[in-house]
């Protein structure tokens, strides 16, 4: 299964990628016309702070299997891709009840206009896999766009045993670099050393 990886300690919160999806997801496929579209495209990947100060946390759908979302949509509007790794919203089905957004465990479901709906109608919108761009032999927007390599894209068994990896060597790194402290008996053992010693000095005294 191919998958967008978040490495959340690589994002600098440089929203290059939240520009990227809504260029991508706009009718013209052009920065410099896509911010003059109505309606006017929307980002499916959200860029939020994250745990620590000075981090941001990259926040996309994670195309569950099974996806509570697909689960409770009352309509049908959400369904999977031919190969049932892609999770997608149809805007002409979809009646804005929220349901999605409810049960959706990683809160990525908006709802906005979409040129794929009726013209003013609010619909739900999330993450597609830019598909479209897959079957192009592309990557996802996002991942291309991405300067620090918080996004990538692939199979997710590969992309888990490469930061598997990565992050080995980062913390066998920071052990080598930490000097070993000397081996210190602990101070009930120096205590009875010291009481063997005097005893023994007794024993030699007589």
């Amino acid at each position: 299964m191919k998958t967008v990886f978040v490495q959340p300690e690589r994002c600098v919160g440089c929203k290059q990628c939240e520009v990227a999806c809504a260029v991508e997801h706009s009718k013209s496929k052009n920065l410099f016309v896509a911010v003059f579209e109505e309606p006017r495209p929307r980002p499916r990947i959200h860029v939020g702070p994250g745990i620590y100060l000075n981090s941001s946390f990259p926040n996309k759908c994670r195309h569950c299997d099974p996806a509570p979302c697909m689960a409770v949509c009352p309509t049908g509007a959400i369904k999977r891709t031919p190969d049932g790794e892609i999770v997608l919203i149809d805007g002409e089905k979809c009646i804005t009840c929220a349901m999605c957004a409810m049960f959706c465990p990683f809160d990525v479901i908006r709802y906005y206009p979409s040129a794929e709906a009726l013209r003013g109608k609010l619909v739900a919108l999330k993450c597609d896999h830019c598909h479209e761009r897959q079957e192009r032999g592309l990557e996802p927007a996002c991942v291309e766009i991405c300067k620090v390599n918080a996004l990538l894209f692939g199979e997710i068994n590969e992309l888990v045993g490469k930061a598997s990896s990565q992050l080995a060597r980062v913390v066998s790194s920071a052990a080598a670099a930490v000097p070993p402290e000397p081996l210190k008996l602990p101070p009930h053992y120096e205590a009875w050393r010291q009481w063997g010693e005097e005893v023994s000095k007794l024993d030699t005294e007589r």
